[in-house]
């Protein structure tokens, strides 16, 4: 009878279902805390947390409880409500973000029908609360950070909305359930593999870690826009990048992995699609955290002509690419024919521009991470 009446109103139902959204958030930010450490102590050879609970499994509700009751400090030259309210500027937004994207064919907020714009529109809010975090904190460190992180987060998000907008050519639509739908065959990374690298790489560089971690860098910034906070408002800083983490992760899984229905279909039980969903997820989710423990920092004049010079043309060819398959109807495979030598290119030029850094292989490392 509850159900009934929760799911008979909009509104309720609305409310409930952020609810559990906001419940399971936090648990799942501590969780992902406690994965990413053992997985970066296991790739470092070594043991990563191990003091608090059996192997270290309640460092993180730990850490959680120091920060919610650490004193919360304001440099007595910031201006208060600038500072005070950025966190929530760029946690509320990848929250918000959430709300349309679903992890099955049922477990959802809402569908709705222009998902994809509205997950693009709404996560790129995030860009001003670093603006407002590294101004409003009246450092010099956290200044010089919120303006890496405005100059890197614009950047990089130009390809990374061209990338999700060639798949939207492909799927002839903005909702994520139908293009999902759409990949009940063939999964679009097969026919778009360089929109898929492109997204990979914007991606890492949205979330601002290495080797895109220049606005957070500690050997030069101290810790970027986020170096006056502490307690609970550095937390929502946390929160907020894993949070982005995942949203990422998920969006990655349904628009170029097939989602839930490659390669088992739509109509596979509910708990299938979900175990379809978490795997696709978790491995991008391990991929990202494999590359802050792998890859050095890049140099800003570096990162900055990588995006302009190099993701950003090739996104363009990716949408002429498309553009020609649609325009002409040609068959699909075309469309993977064209995009496979362009992805061979665009790596290949990386290749090239990491040999053209200036910085030498160290012995023992034979690869572009080394460089880079």
């Amino acid at each position: 009878m509850i159900l009934g009446m929760i799911a008979g109103n909009a509104w309720v139902d609305g409310l409930v279902r952020m609810g559990v959204i906001g419940l399971l958030v936090p648990v799942g930010v501590i969780a992902l805390t406690y994965l990413e450490r053992k997985v970066i102590g296991r790739l470092q050879m070594r043991l990563g947390p191990m003091r608090v609970g059996p192997y270290g499994t309640l460092q993180g509700f730990a850490d959680t409880i120091k920060l919610l009751t650490k004193e919360d400090v304001r440099p007595q030259t910031a201006d208060r409500w600038t500072f005070e309210l950025a966190p929530f500027v760029i946690v509320v937004p990848v929250l918000m973000a959430l709300v349309t994207l679903p992890f099955t064919a049922d477990i959802f907020v809402r569908n709705l029908t222009l998902g994809l714009f509205y997950i693009v529109a709404v996560s790129g809010l995030s860009i001003v609360g670093f603006v407002m975090a590294g101004w409003g904190s009246d450092n010099k460190y956290a200044l010089i950070g919120g303006i890496r992180a405005a100059a890197q987060l614009i950047s990089y998000e130009i390809p990374l909305v061209m990338a999700v907008l060639a798949v939207a050519m492909v799927g002839q639509t903005l909702n994520l359930a139908n293009i999902v739908d759409n990949q009940s065959d063939v999964p679009y990374i097969l026919y778009q593999p360089l929109a898929f690298i492109i997204f990979t790489v914007a991606g890492l560089a949205e979330l601002y870690r290495q080797p895109f971690d220049i606005p957070v860098a500690e050997s030069e910034v101290v810790g970027g826009p986020f170096v006056e906070y502490s307690g609970i408002r550095w937390s929502m800083f946390q929160m907020g990048e894993f949070v982005n983490l995942v949203l990422i992760s998920i969006l990655g899984s349904l628009i170029f992995l097939g989602g839930w229905n490659w390669p088992i279909g739509s109509g596979a039980p509910g708990i299938a699609q979900f175990v379809l969903m978490l795997v696709k997820t978790s491995a991008f989710i391990l991929f990202f955290m494999w590359m802050r423990a792998s890859m050095p920092r890049l140099r800003i004049d570096q990162l900055m002509s990588y995006c302009w010079q190099l993701l950003l043309p090739f996104a363009f060819l990716q949408i002429i690419i498309n553009g020609l398959v649609l325009v002409y109807v040609w068959p699909d495979p075309v469309m993977a024919i064209l995009s496979f030598p362009a992805t061979g290119a665009a790596l290949y030029l990386t290749y090239r521009a990491a040999r053209a850094s200036g910085v030498h292989y160290q012995p023992g490392f034979q690869g572009v991470g080394s460089v880079l």
